[in-house]
């Protein structure tokens, strides 16, 4: 089953908000993959990068 919306997301760098929309659209906004954005999400890149100063976090956005 696939989504009618599809999931958008928010970036930021530190607490510095960087841009919003569907993860192709800040793929091509970062100038990186689509994959890189969805791993961005996940809890091992955030463990990863949780003692780096202003880290690039992406954020899945719930538009319900």
């Amino acid at each position: 089953m696939s989504r009618t919306n599809p999931l958008e997301y928010a970036v930021y760098k530190g607490d510095e908000f960087l841009c919003l929309g569907t993860a192709k659209e800040c793929a091509t906004y970062l100038g990186v993959t689509v994959q890189t954005i969805r791993f961005m999400v996940s809890p091992t890149y955030r463990k990863r990068t949780q003692n780096s100063k202003d880290p690039l976090i992406a954020i899945k956005v719930d538009d319900e």
